[in-house]
């Protein structure tokens, strides 16, 4: 019992204040798809701002090397008492996010747009995505700021400060894009492009925001001067640790985007409804990953201070109370679906087709929930503790070989081979047989991280 206590207040100090901040970023995607489903006609604006979604959500996954070798340096460096060391690690996982900003920016001017018309949407949504990336692409220095400030004061232990830096970023984005949008307070009528713009300002206020918070003097966590030059063994540390969590990223944002091919190829009223269907689960993903959070900071300085079985009982704690969380949300799935479907457009009988499509899906993927809350906890868990080769093996082996091959066979009538090859014969089931794919493939993934993290060989991982 006395173990018991002294990891349930931790936790608890560390998953309150990512909740709030989880449930506030919800507010943008809510914002975003409330706007093109009410105030602007038509399936291919939210068959758009569905594919704009991930594509901004893949923007950040080129910064998880930094991020999530910062956590885990600062974490390891806190938990053993060396502030020092942790504000010197964070200088250099800097120092990689600003060369990853260069790189990402020259290559999404070379081939972003061709990428995002390879995602197979119709040309008049794809249009509408281009015009909205376009619009928001300077933000990707800001992006880089934020991910890795935010990631250096949760290795700390600070989550009021991150809290505070996506509120800003939440807030600014949601206040300003709705009154672009529609034209309030005498500001200019922008439409769908007031989306774009408000989204751009929310970035780079909430950059201003962690460069404040990162420089107060009294965290302790403000690097030096001399914390700036490059240090080859500790960049060649944060590549090591960081190398692999990015590539997880990386190569799910990859095969989360052909995923959404698959589904866009079906036409504007199963991309439309996917796209709202992804709004409506990230009710139980955004509030789920803030305890994923939580088992990162909690099992890398628990490690940090030599105290390994501290950091395994932890995380048991915290996943018991995301499955109990994602589970009660996966039955408000099941019966609020319908209502929850109509509201982002606008009500069932202004787009029903999208609206009985979109509750068909929010109800298939509230039978994952317990799963995906075992995934999150799991690999943030072994990521904080610098083992971030099990997650990225895990992710990348469930999404391609069981979400996209069986997402294809599922939806499609026909599914074509490469080299000329005769074509399979798949289900035809549209959107629906995509989502089950995806339901499969979520539950798969969350038994093999519940199984990798019951051997006790990730809490010796070297950082």
């Amino acid at each position: 019992m006395a173990r018991l206590q002294g990891t349930f207040r931790p936790a608890l100090i560390l998953v309150g204040p990512v909740f709030v901040e989880q449930v506030l970023a919800l507010t943008v995607g809510f914002t975003d798809k409330w706007l093109a489903g009410n105030l602007l006609t038509g399936p291919e604006y939210l068959a758009a701002v569905g594919l704009v979604a991930y594509c901004i959500g893949f923007m950040p996954g080129f910064f998880a090397v930094p991020a999530v070798a910062a956590t885990a340096l600062v974490a390891r460096s806190v938990g053993a008492g060396d502030l020092p060391a942790a504000r010197q690690a964070a200088a250099q996982a800097f120092l990689v996010g600003a060369f990853l900003v260069v790189a990402v920016g020259l290559l999404a001017l070379a081939v972003g747009a061709a990428g995002v018309r390879a995602l197979g949407l119709p040309a008049e949504s794809t249009a509408l995505a281009l015009e909205y990336l376009g619009i928001v692409l300077p933000a990707l220095p800001a992006m880089m700021i934020i991910a890795v400030g935010v990631a250096v004061l949760r290795g700390g232990g600070d989550m009021m400060a991150g809290l505070l830096t996506m509120s800003v970023v939440n807030l600014v984005n949601a206040g300003a894009s709705f009154a672009l949008g529609c034209g309030l307070w005498g500001l200019p009528h922008l439409g769908w492009q007031g989306l774009a713009w408000g989204t751009l300002a929310g970035y780079w206020l909430g950059a201003c925001c962690v460069v404040a918070l990162l420089a107060r003097p009294s965290r302790g966590m403000r690097p030096q001067r001399a914390d700036w030059w490059p240090s080859g063994s500790l960049l060649r540390r944060v590549c090591r640790v960081g190398v692999p969590a990015g590539t997880d990223a990386l190569a799910n944002a990859t095969c989360h985007l052909s995923f959404l091919s698959i589904v866009n190829r079906l036409g504007n009223v199963d991309a439309a409804a996917h796209a709202v269907a992804i709004t409506i689960e990230s009710l139980a993903f955004l509030p789920g990953s803030a305890f994923g959070v939580a088992a990162t900071t909690l099992s890398g300085q628990f490690l940090g201070a030599g105290d390994p079985a501290r950091a395994r009982s932890s995380v048991w704690l915290v996943a018991g109370a995301c499955i109990g969380l994602m589970t009660a949300v996966g039955l408000v799935f099941w019966g609020a679906a319908d209502g929850l479907a109509a509201w982002f457009v606008g009500g069932a009988q202004r787009q029903p087709e999208v609206a009985l499509l979109t509750a068909r899906l929010v109800r298939i993927v509230a039978f994952a929930q317990p799963p995906l809350a075992m995934l999150l906890v799991f690999s943030g868990a072994l990521r904080g503790a610098g083992a971030t080769r099990p997650p990225l093996v895990v992710n990348f082996l469930g999404l391609l070989i069981i979400r996209l091959p069986l997402a294809m066979l599922l939806a499609w009538p026909e599914v074509p081979l490469p080299g000329g090859l005769p074509t399979l014969p798949g289900c035809g089931w549209g959107a629906v047989g995509a989502w089950y794919a995806m339901a499969a493939d979520l539950a798969a993934r969350g038994l093999a991280m519940l199984i990798i993290f019951s051997r006790s060989g990730w809490t010796r991982t070297r950082v």
